[in-house]
């Protein structure tokens, strides 16, 4: 079975569309205040009507409950994206499956960390500090050591170019991509979506 793929920050319908027609498993949908690619409900609601057969993932940080169950159930979210400071009692008693992201600190046990989550999903993306994620670099693959590979997407600087190498290294279920298949933050890339697509579902 090939690899997931998540185009995430996707904010317009046409960028949605792209994503599907290249063979992306899911979008992800950043609803992130200090994030470039945050896009507010209402638009979520349409791009959601656009392409009603492919699951859609939402982006929070650090949002409180109250706010993550309103918008989930306005847009019809699949699965939850927690990409902050969340603890793994704030990641749980949710209807829709749950992804924690947690940033490869160096030094760090990550997979003693990952550990803690009782998340469906570990999303590992770069640790660049002041930054959420989002932020391009690569991340190493050794920092996926003892993380269990079915509950593992792979984030951090993926680009058409490095996925099919990331991929083969380490083998995840999933791999994440947004500043990948960009021309500018928040506005992607339709050649960059297809071919990142390509080469992950290829490796």
């Amino acid at each position: 079975m090939s690899v997931v793929v998540k185009i995430c920050g996707v904010r317009t319908v046409a960028d949605a569309r792209a994503a599907v027609d290249a063979g992306a498993d899911l979008l992800g949908l950043n609803f992130a205040p200090a994030s470039p690619r945050r896009l507010d409900v209402e638009a979520a609601v349409a791009l959601a009507k656009a392409v009603p057969d492919v699951p859609l993932v939402g982006v929070f940080v650090d949002a409180g409950r109250a706010q993550v169950i309103q918008i989930a159930a306005a847009v019809g979210l699949a699965g939850l994206q927690f990409h902050g400071d969340e603890t793994p009692a704030d990641c749980r008693g949710f209807t829709q499956w749950t992804v924690k992201a947690i940033r490869a600190r160096p030094g760090e046990d990550l997979a003693a960390r990952a550990a803690e989550y009782d998340t469906d999903f570990i999303l590992l993306d770069t640790f660049v500090p002041g930054a959420a994620g989002g932020t391009g670099v690569p991340l190493d693959p050794d920092a996926a050591r003892g993380i269990p590979r079915a509950r593992l997407f792979l984030a951090g600087g993926l680009r058409p170019d490095t996925v099919a190498a990331a991929v083969r290294a380490v083998r995840p279920h999933g791999v994440d991509v947004a500043s990948g298949v960009e021309r500018s933050p928040g506005v992607k890339d339709h050649d960059k979506i297809h071919a990142f697509v390509r080469a992950a579902k290829a490796a």
